[in-house]
């Protein structure tokens, strides 16, 4: 059974994929506090007007690039689950997480080389990261595989939501903090987590792949579909 495609096509327009091209390489040089919107146009080789045009300010057109390059990880991301025969495992989750990085540019960037590159954006309450957290999602996802047998019954849900969330978003916050030389290679970091989740939630009796694939699909189905929904209200709210 092939992934939900609610999403997989976004439409962007050829001057919007020029100026997210010229963004991702700006980023992943000078970061984002000293990467302006005057920068990207001349990386673009276009005016700050033709910017203006398409996004209202640096943010927004950060935000729009994030959701781009998520968008496209995710796809990639559920694809290879669907063709791992163990994909629906927990452990494997992560490990087919790190086999599509390299596909979407801008999350190679963040994830192997440096979550810093987004700057004083990740102190912005209402970061793209925040806004797009969908909530109770993990909570519902560890309540959904615990009912199905696939995660231990006896861990409270809410706890290992919590942890996972708090490896998702410390993995790009993470060079805040730690000096890039103290932080382990990204590869070894996912395959540990994998390890680590495969050890700390499979049931003694083992667990079920489709399983995993099945309340996968549900979910991912459901979230684009939240997604898409708040797009078209944002969209509606600024034409009002």
């Amino acid at each position: 059974m092939t992934a939900p495609n609610l999403l997989a096509t976004q439409n962007i327009s050829e001057r919007e994929k020029l100026i997210f091209d010229a963004t991702e390489r700006l980023l992943g040089k000078f970061g984002y506090d000293k990467t302006t919107v005057a920068d990207i146009a001349k990386e673009a080789g276009i005016s700050k007007g033709a910017i203006y045009l398409h996004f209202k300010s640096k943010d927004e057109l950060i935000e729009r690039l994030l959701i781009h390059a998520m968008l496209g990880f995710s796809a990639n991301w559920f694809g290879a689950i669907e063709a791992d025969p163990q994909g629906g495992l927990i452990g494997n989750m992560y490990l087919n997480m790190l086999k599509v990085i390299d596909q979407t540019p801008l999350m190679a960037v963040i994830m192997r080389q440096d979550g810093a590159i987004l700057g004083n954006y990740l102190k912005k309450k209402d970061n793209f990261f925040v806004k797009n957290q969908r909530q109770g999602m993990r909570h519902e996802f560890v309540a959904m595989m615990q009912a199905a047998g696939a995660i231990r019954q006896d861990l409270d849900p809410k706890v290992v939501a919590h942890i996972m969330d708090m490896i998702s978003f410390g993995m790009v916050t993470i060079a805040e903090f730690v000096p890039t030389e103290q932080i382990p290679p990204t590869d070894e970091v996912i395959k540990g987590i994998a390890d680590f989740m495969h050890r700390a939630l499979t049931p003694e009796q083992g667990a079920d792949s489709e399983t995993g694939k099945r309340i996968l699909r549900q979910l991912y189905a459901e979230a684009q579909k939240d997604f898409l929904a708040a797009q078209q209200t944002d969209a509606a709210q600024k034409e009002s």
